[in-house]
């Protein structure tokens, strides 16, 4: 498995699990929205996951440039799910930003539950495995 940050020759495949995922993810590659997508994916904090040259997942965050980063899209392929590699996609966050905090807006709290986020609020923390 690799993670790396994302890059435009990314987009085309990013947008492609974006689709495969229905009707939850249309807002992003609905033809009137996917234009938006794409800027969003070139301006956040993106991070892509590959298997050999196929993509299993990305996570797209923003950072607010004083203390946070909140994560807004984390996405893994049906078939790479239960593999850990959403958990690696949100690592890469404090590899790259170690003294912020980072929070997870989900309306999938079962998920974040599972990997052991603390809910605060409406919102999850993502500890920092790396301290």
């Amino acid at each position: 498995m690799q993670i790396r940050k994302y890059r435009k020759e990314d987009e085309d495949k990013v947008i492609e699990i974006v689709e495969l995922e229905g009707e939850e993810w249309k807002s992003y590659s609905a033809p009137e929205n996917v234009d938006r997508f794409k800027r969003a994916l070139e301006k956040s904090i993106t991070y892509v996951a590959y298997e050999d040259k196929e993509l299993c997942g990305y996570s797209r965050s923003v950072d607010d440039n004083a203390c946070e980063i909140i994560v807004c899209d984390l996405l893994v392929t049906p078939k790479h799910r239960g593999k850990n590699v959403g958990r690696q996609l949100m690592e890469c966050i404090y590899k790259d930003y170690p003294n912020k905090e980072v929070y997870v807006m989900s309306g999938i709290d079962e998920y974040y539950e599972k990997q052991g986020y603390k809910k605060i609020g409406s919102i999850f923390e993502v500890p920092n495995r790396n301290k």
